[in-house]
């Protein structure tokens, strides 16, 4: 783990958050640099647009790139507060991310390293370094005060 993760891991929460507002799944997720600033963010947004691949991942994968003005985002961390299924485990790949920061585990849907492990997967052109469990008590409370919500109403 680097110094900055944690720091940026609260960012990809609060990104997070926002997406209580249209009651999304509360995942949030940013993009940062090769300067080290944040060039892309995104939050799940399926309810919002009735979009089934508006994920945080692929949000802010897309916001980085036209910050950027390209696709190949090899250069880039992304940072979010899930670990990510297989629809954004491959966006990473495709995008050419070398660094993936995840907050808590997903034990069902998981595809960088708990159910699967698609970004490193050696049949592929591209491996990402991925370091796990960052503010993960934080990252699992948002989802699990979510979803307890839900089953009480």
């Amino acid at each position: 783990m680097r110094e900055d993760d944690a720091r940026l891991m609260r960012e990809a929460i609060a990104e997070g958050r926002l997406a209580l507002a249209t009651e999304d799944v509360p995942v949030g997720a940013v993009v940062v640099g090769p300067g080290g600033a944040v060039v892309g963010r995104g939050h799940n947004a399926r309810e919002a647009t009735a979009d089934p691949t508006a994920h945080a991942e692929v949000l802010a994968l897309r916001d980085a790139a036209r910050a950027l003005g390209r696709w190949r985002l090899d250069d880039c961390t992304l940072v979010v507060t899930l670990e990510p299924c297989a629809m954004c485990a491959g966006a990473i790949v495709l995008a050419r991310i070398p660094r993936l920061v995840l907050g808590a585990w997903d034990p069902k849907a998981g595809a960088t390293g708990s159910v699967h492990d698609l970004v490193r997967d050696r049949r592929l052109n591209h491996r990402v370094e991925v370091v796990g469990g960052v503010l993960e008590d934080e990252c699992a409370t948002l989802l699990t005060d979510f979803f307890g919500e839900r089953r009480e109403a």
